[in-house]
This record gives C-alpha cells, structure tokens and sequence, in this order.
C-alpha cells in the first residue's frame, strides 16, 4: 500500500514537472504519458530500452520516463523519430546507464556509445551516463548527442576517452553537470553551452576535441564552470584541439587547477589550424590560468566581447529556444 501510495505520488508530480517542461520547450501538447523503469519490477519496465521501444514511432507527445535507482546495463538508442521524450532519474548518483563497448568491439567510435539520443527536445536529470571499458580501451563513449534542443541538468558523464560525444548540427545545453575522461573527452559538432559544470580529467591529454563547422558561429561554449586535475600531472592537459580546422571553444569565468598547460591550446600537429581554430577565454582563474602564456593564435576576449556571449546567444536560434526557462 505504502508503494501505491509513493507512486501516485510521483506520477503527479512528473506530470507537473514535464507540463512545465513542455511550455519552457515551446512544445504546446499536454504531458499525459509516464513510464516507469524499475529493474526490481516494481515499475511498468525492467529496462529503459523496452520503455523507449513503447513509444509511438513520430511520437508527438511528452513523455517521461522515470527511472529508479539501479545500474541499467544495456546500450541504450533513443531514436530521431521518437522526440519530446524526459529521462528522469531517482538519485544522480544511483541511476546509472551503462555499457562497456569500445570503438574495436563496436566498430566505430559511433557505435561505442553506451547511450545514444538521436532525437530532438530531449531533456535529462539526475541520472549517471557511463562507459566502463577503461582507461587503456581507447575511445569508448558514456553519451552521444545529435538531437536538436537537448537539455541535461545535474547528470554525470563517466568514461576515459571520449567521454562525451556531442555532436550533429543541433544546440545542447548542459546545467550543474559533472564530466570525467582523459582525451578529447568532450567532442565533435553541436552548439553546446556547459554552465556551472565540472570537468574533470583523470589523465594527462586534451579536455575538447570540437568538429565545429565554418559556418557555424559557436561550438563549446564554458561558462562559469571548473576545470579539476583529478589524477592528472601539472602541466599536462591542453583545454583544447581541433579535430576539424574550425574548430569553436570558448571559456568564460572557468576555475582551472594546476593540471591545465600554459599555452592552453594545441593544434593537432597542424599549423594549418592555428589560421582557423577559434579559441576563446575570458576571466580564467584558479593555477591553471596562464592567459599571458597562451598560443598566440587563440583570443583573450574583452570584458564587452565576453559580455555578449550569454546562453541566450548561443543557443536561442532562429525559433528563440531558451533552455534555462523553467
């Protein structure tokens, strides 16, 4: 009874929270669809997969998924046809997805990812994403991201190299959000903003790796967040490289701790790329903030510059999309 009792509960209030959700989206259908995952099989699933699988193919509805405490093993894929779906976590520390695959067991870095979001208006919280291949697996993804309109707030991103695999042409925004690896661990594509967010790396190596295009105006955009040495040695990470020549980093207010290298950034073994690489910082603190030694072909931007590069900047688009809007 005390179970009924808890789970009504919960249902009202996930059904609160996404009607809310749904207006800060700009999605104007009401929420009336919950499932609930619960590997001990209390909920309406045992796996996230089979409660992605129940959702209608060009779903047009918000729907949460709630998910309870466990560590769900399994690859997850929310397909590009299935949008305006929530991944609501129990405990951040406590509802964890994971896998284990890596690019020579998968056959790509792609198909590495232990969750893959492929679909538009996404938003997730209080949930682990992780990857435990291991230090010495290569690269081997905890999250993938391509849709458009993602959102994540107080999620953890565990893995080693390429962590973090944010990607395609879409925006993503990332609030109070704890990331870990070693190289290149958070890369590719997006327009991504990481506000309040901490990085840490567990290894000496590259914190960014983005594949921002020509066209476009941002790619990772850091604000107010910290930098931790975690394991690594002093001196021994750069913020940054660019795995495309245009590639687009910029910090804003970022505590740095000792492990970040004076000149900051580095250019993948070509010079070509200081010509084109973009790479930005204003305000840096903390051990690691070396501006005056950083490569002369990144910018220290003025306090007007960094002034405009606000959330709302980066990521309201042509259809004016707010992710911090509650």
């Amino acid at each position: 009874m005390k179970y009924g009792k808890r789970l009504l509960m919960m249902v009202l209030a996930l059904l609160l929270f996404d009607s809310a959700y749904a207006q800060a989206a700009g999605h104007n259908h009401q929420t009336n669809r919950v499932l609930i995952v619960d590997q001990k099989g209390n909920g309406t699933f045992r796996t996230v997969q089979s409660a992605i699988d129940a959702i209608p193919v060009n779903n047009q509805q918000q729907t949460t998924i709630y998910i309870k405490n466990g560590v769900y093993k399994e690859k997850i894929l929310l397909p590009q046809n299935k949008p305006y779906v929530s991944f609501i976590g129990e405990n951040q520390y406590q509802t964890i997805l994971t896998y284990d695959d890596t690019n020579a067991s998968s056959g790509s870095t792609t198909n590495s990812s232990s969750t893959m979001i492929r679909a538009n208006h996404f938003y997730a919280e209080n949930i682990t994403f992780q990857n435990t291949a291991g230090r010495n697996a290569g690269q081997a993804v905890a999250l993938y991201v391509s849709g458009d309109r993602a959102v994540f707030k107080h999620v953890r991103v565990l893995g080693y190299q390429d962590t973090l695999y944010a990607t395609g042409t879409g925006r993503q925004y990332y609030e109070d959000c704890y990331i870990e690896g070693t190289v290149d661990f958070i890369f590719g594509s997006a327009t991504a903003v990481f506000k309040r967010a901490e990085i840490k790396s567990l290894g000496n190596g590259y914190i960014t790796a983005a594949s921002t295009t020509e066209a476009q105006k941002y790619g990772y955009v850091f604000i107010d967040s910290t930098l931790n040495k975690g394991t690594s040695a002093s001196q021994s990470v750069y913020l940054g490289r660019p795995w495309r020549p245009h590639s687009a980093v910029t910090f804003l207010q970022t505590k740095m701790d000792e492990h970040i290298k004076a000149e900051g950034w580095h250019n993948w073994e070509n010079k070509d790329n200081e010509r084109t690489a973009r790479y930005q910082e204003y305000g840096s603190t903390g051990a690691g903030s070396h501006v005056a030694n950083r490569v002369k072909w990144s910018t220290i931007l003025t306090k007007n510059e960094a002034s405009q590069i606000t959330v709302q900047a980066v990521l309201s688009g042509s259809d004016g999309w707010n992710p911090e809007k509650r």
